[in-house]
């Protein structure tokens, strides 16, 4: 089951990297596509060049329409799609200087519980981003400029929690076990090569 998760949570990564990648490239479009916009419409470009530079802004060179629109979108996703890794390796941020002190009982205790909880709220997260999906389906909404459904954007989000929910119950589940059994199933630090 750990093999699995691990996959899991990789996979995602892997999926939210790409759309990361993606995003980054069409915000670096967009930016050059501004500057290209703003040199084109200069004085001193329609004074040297007139006719290219009314060439290249009748081309449409200039920002993506909506670009802002489907970073957010995408944005949300890859939140939700690195969550799985982050969870699994205990990547979250912690700090260590009381509890390094602690017996490993009581850091096992304390472990646990904290993964109890992160589990519970990925499940209200799922559960929430669910019914604002429904909600944002029902009404209709559309994005401003590209006019996409917006529920479209709740729903790879809520794709991405759903899976986050699924590797947070397990990592709960399995802190509860190494509680109650001593045994160490994963262990704390990045380790996905494990």
């Amino acid at each position: 089951m750990k093999n699995f998760m691990m996959a899991l949570a990789r996979f995602m990564a892997f999926l939210g990297g790409i759309v990361l990648t993606i995003l980054i490239v069409l915000t670096c479009i967009s930016i050059i596509g501004r500057l290209l916009n703003g040199v084109f419409h200069s004085a001193l470009m329609e004074s040297v060049a007139p006719g290219f530079s009314q060439w290249m802004i009748e081309l449409g060179v200039g920002p993506l329409n909506g670009d802002f629109e489907l970073v957010e979108a995408g944005v949300a996703f890859a939140i939700f799609a690195f969550l799985p890794l982050c969870q699994i390796t205990a990547g979250h941020a912690s700090v260590d200087i009381l509890t390094n002190s602690f017996p490993a009982g009581v850091n096992r205790l304390l472990r646990m519980i904290t993964e109890l909880v992160f589990a519970a709220v990925l499940i209200l997260i799922a559960w929430k981003l669910y019914e604002g999906m429904l909600s944002k389906m029902r009404y209709n909404e559309t994005s401003f400029l590209l006019q996409f459904p917006i529920w479209w954007a709740y729903a790879a989000s809520l794709f991405g929690a759903i899976i986050a929910a699924c590797v947070g119950v397990y990592v709960a589940l399995v802190r509860c076990y190494e509680f109650f059994t001593g045994r160490i199933v994963i262990h704390d630090g990045v380790e996905t090569g494990t």
